[in-house]
């Protein structure tokens, strides 16, 4: 199966990657998103260690049922052969309604087939007022129109 853009990335395919991981993550199907990644693919995420698209499946279920209104951006940090890294942030609230952003780094590692084989993220959830969100287009994929990160100075 192959998932392009193929590495090695430029500008351009680095960005449509990340962009293409981004509409995934904002659809919250837990099957779709794993499809991007190879059937052995490593994750660190946080404190959890996940290995292969079974795990991810669930891993992403569970964050998704605990994490609500879901809504993130990425942004293309560097780039090179195989690899690239990027920023995010995602805005949620948990059960009881308070709200969070949360910011992060993620270090991505491709196969030859588009396949993300190694994914490396660190994250940092920050609590905020309802008034200080700053994600507010419907639920899926963030229009085309709607600020980026750096627009957004986050």
């Amino acid at each position: 199966m192959s998932r392009p853009p193929l590495p090695p990335f430029n500008t351009e395919t680095a960005a449509l990657k990340t962009r293409l991981a981004e509409d995934a993550w904002n659809s919250r199907n837990p099957q779709k998103v794993a499809l991007a990644y190879s059937p052995d693919s490593q994750w660190r995420n946080r404190e959890i260690f996940v290995q292969g698209r079974e795990e991810i499946v669930s891993f992403l279920t569970h964050k998704w049922a605990c994490e609500h209104a879901y809504r993130l951006i990425k942004e293309v940090w560097a780039f090179w052969g195989n690899r690239i890294a990027v920023r995010f942030a995602y805005e949620w609230h948990n059960a009881e309604g308070q709200w969070f952003r949360s910011y992060g780094n993620e270090n991505w590692e491709f196969d030859e087939n588009g396949l993300m084989k190694r994914r490396f993220a660190a994250i940092n959830d920050l609590p905020i007022e309802v008034g200080a969100r700053l994600f507010h287009w419907p639920q899926g994929r963030r229009p085309d129109d709607h600020p980026g990160l750096s627009d957004l100075r986050l």
